[in-house]
């Protein structure tokens, strides 16, 4: 092995190289935020070719250890710095920050698992199964561009993933909404890419802002059509109209439409894409009405994308388990647990605007969105508006946390998951987050 005099990381190969700042980071010579000696520079101090380097960053991106930045260089990732959805740590804290479902309101699955039996499933079967593929495509065409391929995955973030893996290369750029879904933000930085960002307001992803990521060469888009996450936004007919136009110049862009909410979305579904789009998949998890233990996720795509998107998934897990369908497939079937995924969906939607309503009452104005929380402007730093509700018995979250790039109105809103409140612990909610905010403001 040679030995890198500047840097301390050593190898011949990808292999050694990248084994080299592994070792580095568990000893601690290197630490989360320590930039990594560019391409070139490690390179030449090394001996070895640029793509010698280019792979062994790429397998480091791979694997969490260092994210790209782009021009900014790379350096090894803060993995405590980026949030994680879902409960927080235990405390006496009353949690609106998961973002979760509630699980009142999620279908019982007792009747569906006495239905999910049935002869077992061999290697070198379909990865469908029969009942839920015909139910899905039921489901997916009237929204889906033209024909189109059909997988299952392990839920929506497995499929983005697998998505953006087949058609991008450590540090390709994607596009990703602004503010982002925390999911997304962690997809991206550990697949080694450069994350472009594209303003979200009240109506979705901006036309200005998708303009500007592509100028900038992305290979790929990842969007919410509607009750986006942290926002609520959902995009409308005429911004979908205008985000098509501006895509019909880059057909072979990948969109990834991820339709999380879908069915609970009191919004109807825009697609951005059209007939004459050849890169593209709509994504439709079924965690957020079924629950998130069911960890499914149907994808329709274009027949190359659902190729290569099998290609992805057969050296991995190959299929998602058949009892697990079988059970979605009851449920989503079944007339007590649709009316019951309905409800769900008009009761997010009624505490949302209900909050908004309570908020009013003390001067925050905030937009009831859609999707299971609700996204509101303090006009202060979220940070010390979290602080001054975490001394009044709430935890909530600063929109700082769904940020990647600058922007300061992100970093003056919370994100606030109601949908669990009583009327009354709803108003007491706003009347504590006038205090807080009033408190910041004082500070300046």
């Amino acid at each position: 092995m040679s030995t890198s005099v500047g840097s301390g990381i050593r190898g011949r190969t990808s292999a050694e190289i990248a084994a080299s700042v592994r070792g580095l980071v568990d000893r601690g010579v290197l630490t989360p935020g320590d930039g990594l000696p560019p391409v070139r520079a490690l390179a030449d101090e090394l001996g070895v070719n640029r793509n010698t380097v280019v792979s062994a960053y790429g397998v480091l991106g791979r694997t969490g250890v260092v994210e790209s930045l782009g021009r900014a260089g790379t350096r090894i990732t803060d993995r405590a710095r980026v949030p994680q959805e879902g409960y927080a740590s235990t405390d006496s804290l009353r949690d609106l920050a998961s973002g979760n479902p509630d699980p009142a309101l999620i279908p019982d699955p007792t009747r569906a698992l006495q239905t999910a039996g049935g002869r077992p499933i061999l290697y070198g079967e379909p990865v469908i199964d029969p009942g839920l593929e015909a139910w899905a495509r039921a489901w997916m065409e009237p929204d889906a561009p033209g024909n189109f391929g059909l997988t299952v995955t392990s839920g929506a973030v497995d499929a983005v993933e697998r998505l953006l893996a087949q058609v991008l290369t450590r540090d390709d750029a994607v596009a990703l909404e602004d503010p982002c879904f925390l999911a997304s933000i962690h997809t991206v930085r550990l697949g080694g890419y450069r994350a472009v960002p594209v303003p979200v307001d009240e109506e979705g992803m901006t036309v200005e802002g998708l303009r500007a990521a592509l100028a900038q060469g992305v290979r790929a888009i990842v969007c919410t059509p509607r009750a986006q996450n942290p926002t609520g936004a959902s995009r409308s007919l005429e911004r979908a109209e205008s985000l098509r136009r501006v895509l019909a110049d880059h057909p072979y862009v990948l969109v990834i439409e991820d339709d999380y909410f879908s069915l609970l979305s009191q919004r109807p579904f825009h697609p951005i894409v059209g007939p004459e789009h050849r890169r593209w998949a709509l994504v439709r998890s079924l965690s957020k009405f079924i629950g998130p233990d069911i960890a499914v996720a149907l994808v329709a795509s274009d027949a190359e994308t659902a190729n290569r998107l099998a290609m992805r998934l057969s050296p991995g897990t190959t299929w998602v388990s058949h009892l697990l369908q079988r059970i979605a497939h009851a449920l989503l079937t079944d007339d007590a647990a649709r009316a019951q995924i309905q409800r769900a969906g008009a009761h997010y939607a009624q505490r949302n605007a209900d909050f908004a309503a309570h908020l009013a009452e003390h001067g925050v104005l905030a937009q009831p969105g859609d999707g299971l929380s609700a996204w509101v402007p303090v006009g202060a730093p979220a940070q010390q508006v979290q602080e001054g509700l975490a001394r009044r018995g709430w935890r909530v979250r600063p929109g700082d946390e769904f940020r990647f790039a600058d922007s300061s109105a992100v970093s003056h809103r919370l994100r606030i998951t109601v949908h669990a409140l009583s009327d009354a612990e709803a108003a007491a909610l706003a009347v504590d987050l006038a205090c807080a905010v009033a408190e910041a403001r004082a500070r300046g």
